[in-house]
C-alpha cells in the first residue's frame, strides 16, 4: 500500500500579511482554492503530471525563488500573500517563509523512518551553492550567500538570507547554506534555493528497512 501523501493547508493572518497556502511534500494535486479572489497570472506557476506550483506573494523575485525551491524539492505548492508592500518587502518575505516552514513541519509530521539528513550542491552557471539540512526539530541556521547588490528585482538582497532563516525557524530544522562561488547575485541566490530543495528532498525521503525507526541515538528528535 502506498504511503499517504504528506499534505497540509495553512491560513496565517496578521496586521501585516494575509497568507493562504496548500502544500504537498510529495507533489500531486492540491485541494481546490478556497479564496473567492481571482488569482492573477504570474510567472511562478507550473503544472506537470507530478506537481502543481502556483505562487503569488506580490514580490516577483521571491516568487521565483519559491518556485525553484518547490520544483526541485518535488513539492506541490499554492501560495498567496497580500502584504504591506507599501511599507517595504520585509514583512511579506519574512512571513511567507515562516508560514511555509510551519506548513512544511505540519505536512512532514513525524520524521520517523526518514533519512533525516540531506545535503546537496547546486550550480547555476558560474555560481555554486551548498546546503545541508537536519530534520532536528531544533531550529538553527547559518547562511552565507555573499550577495553584493542592494536588490534583485524588487526583493532586497538582505531578505534572502533572512528568508532562509525564517523558513528554518518555522520548519524546526537545522540549516546551513553557503554559496561557494559566483559573480552574479541572481545566480548565487537561485543556486542556494536549488541546493536547499535537493537537500530537503533527500532528508525527507523514507529509508527502506528503517520504517518506524527514529534516526537519533536519543530515540527522539527534539
Amino acid at each position: 500500500m502506498a504511503a499517504p501523501r504528506r499534505t497540509t493547508t495553512l491560513n496565517r493572518d496578521t496586521n501585516e500579511t494575509k497568507i493562504q497556502l496548500a502544500l504537498s511534500l510529495d507533489g500531486g494535486a492540491l485541494e481546490a482554492e478556497s479564496s473567492s479572489e481571482t488569482p492573477k497570472e504570474c510567472h511562478a506557476a507550473q503544472v506537470s503530471k507530478s506537481q502543481t506550483i502556483d505562487i503569488d506573494t506580490g514580490i516577483g523575485f521571491l516568487d521565483h525563488m519559491l518556485h525553484a525551491l518547490s520544483k526541485h524539492a518535488g513539492w506541490s505548492l499554492r501560495l498567496r500573500c497580500r502584504g504591506d508592500l507599501h511599507i517595504d518587502d520585509h514583512h511579506t518575505a519574512e512571513d511567507v517563509c515562516i508560514a511555509l516552514g510551519m506548513a512544511f513541519k505540519t505536512a512532514l509530521g513525524s520524521s520517523t523512518g526518514l533519512a533525516r539528513f540531506g545535503y546537496a550542491y547546486a550550480p547555476l552557471d558560474e555560481a555554486l551553492a551548498r546546503a545541508v539540512v537536519d530534520l532536528s526539530n531544533r531550529p538553527y541556521s547559518v547562511i552565507d550567500l555573499g550577495l553584493k547588490r542592494e536588490k534583485i528585482g524588487d526583493l532586497s538582497t538582505e531578505m534572502l538570507p533572512h528568508c532562509l532563516q525564517s523558513w528554518a525557524q518555522g520548519a524546526g530544522v537545522t540549516l546551513h547554506v553557503d554559496v561557494l562561488r559566483g559573480e552574479n547575485d541572481h545566480h548565487r541566490a537561485e543556486s542556494a534555493f536549488k541546493a536547499l530543495a535537493v537537500a530537503v528532498r533527500m532528508a525527507t525521503s523514507p529509508v527502506a528497512g528503517r520504517e518506524g525507526e527514529v534516526m537519533s541515538t536519543k530515540g527522539v528528535l527534539y
